[in-house]
């Protein structure tokens, strides 16, 4: 006989079911505080159980953030984790009488029965102390990237506002442009400074070519010139345009100060460089994939990680009908990572490039032909870590 525990993992109050897997008795069911002693006394329950009724497996639907202290302890408790997904709780929830009606002890318990039924649940780890660090830094470089595209919207709608046509020549994505909006975003304001002034803000950034600088000077003053008229609003709403361009600046930094620590840590990864080695696998989407997956071990070959992506085909039969279409599930996130570097690839790998053109003559879309590479690609680069072997392009064993 074996043990199934279930646990809905919140912030504050965990909720645990513990079941005989066999015949689907319920043993415990309570809740459990997140702090180390109300673990360590939930652990020495199931503990208890395996002594009667035989090893546990324990089930949870979260990964990381609120779940770390409980995966933490029960990892180093010596028992069996795997991870059931919040997509997979939900829909079986909804298969149970009320299943609309959501409670933690409800979850608990699909999550205890998801565990008694399935063997294909993917078995959590120890991650190492590089990969969680990749996963903070990663999660908080995404934050701030997230931040900066409000922002730089935001910056937009309140310049063209007032001044359309400095919006339309200042690329709020750069750091000159966003330090001329620093000082200057009304038409007035450029007006009254003149060239020579906005020529000398300008010149106080570092490393900026001088012809850039000049070209951007006259064209905002040119725009400045072509608008005569003040908006109502237009003081406070160059305000806000400074300010914005200002909070912008100091992102940039923020972001250049992630990156070269997530370098820093991938340097120390024994994965990283193998990784790196696939065209179009950058350092941001190295740290990215290292961040979600923590390397191959969970997935036993490419098909399951694809899988685990959502770029396995899904079968579609009923009765004589059989089909596959595209999948719809998956990690989102580790989608991108291989959707985003295969783009890549195909500018810079010619065994991708030569990939890409075939799918594309079999008559796949430009959007088809990368997908149909980025699976490609799982493959190769499960391959990559399996055989601790860098790719090498048109090498027969590791061909894109």
């Amino acid at each position: 006989m074996t043990v199934a525990v279930g646990i809905d993992v919140a912030k504050d109050i965990h909720w645990i079911e513990v079941k005989v897997a066999e015949t689907g008795t319920v043993l415990t069911s309570h809740a459990v505080e997140n702090t180390p002693a109300a673990i360590a006394g939930m652990i020495d329950e199931v503990h208890a159980a395996e002594t009667v009724h035989g090893p546990a497996r324990v089930g949870i639907d979260l990964l990381g953030g609120i779940a770390g202290l409980l995966e933490a302890m029960l990892i180093e408790a010596g028992l069996t984790v795997v991870h059931v997904p919040g997509l997979a709780v939900n829909r079986a929830r909804r298969g149970t009488v009320g299943g609309e009606h959501k409670s933690d002890p409800k979850d608990a318990r699909v999550i205890a029965d998801q565990v008694r039924m399935r063997d294909d649940l993917r078995q959590v780890t120890a991650m190492r102390e590089d990969d969680v660090e990749l996963r903070l830094l990663v999660g908080r470089r995404s934050e701030i990237v997230a931040d900066q595209t409000r922002r730089a919207a935001r910056l937009r709608d309140l310049l063209v506002s007032i001044n359309p046509g400095l919006e339309r020549i200042v690329d709020v994505t750069t750091k000159t442009g966003l330090w001329l909006l620093t000082r200057y975003a009304a038409p007035g304001e450029l007006r009254t400074a003149g060239r020579a002034r906005v020529l000398a803000h300008l010149r106080k950034l570092d490393h900026v070519k001088a012809a850039s600088i000049t070209a951007l000077a006259d064209a905002a003053l040119a725009a400045a010139h072509a608008q005569t008229i003040s908006v109502p609003g237009e003081a406070v709403a160059a305000d806000l345009v400074r300010d914005l361009a200002r909070e912008m600046l100091t992102a940039r930094d923020q972001l250049h100060h992630i990156d070269r620590r997530i370098e820093g840590t991938l340097d120390r990864h024994p994965d990283a460089a193998l990784i790196r080695s696939l065209p179009g696998m950058g350092a941001t989407l190295t740290a990215e994939f290292l961040a979600i997956t923590g390397g191959i071990a969970r997935y036993p070959d490419g098909d399951h990680l694809a899988a685990a992506a959502g770029l396995a085909p899904v079968l579609k039969q009923s009765g004589k009908v059989r089909y596959l279409q595209r999948a719809r599930a998956g990690d989102s996130a580790l989608k991108r990572v291989f959707y985003q570097s295969a783009f890549v690839a195909i500018t810079c790998d010619p065994t991708s490039k030569a990939y890409y053109r075939r799918k594309r003559t079999e008559g796949k879309t430009h959007h088809q032909a990368v997908l149909a590479l980025a699976r490609r690609r799982v493959n190769v680069l499960h391959a990559v870590l399996r055989n601790r072997d860098p790719y090498r392009s048109q090498a027969t064993p590791h061909a894109a």
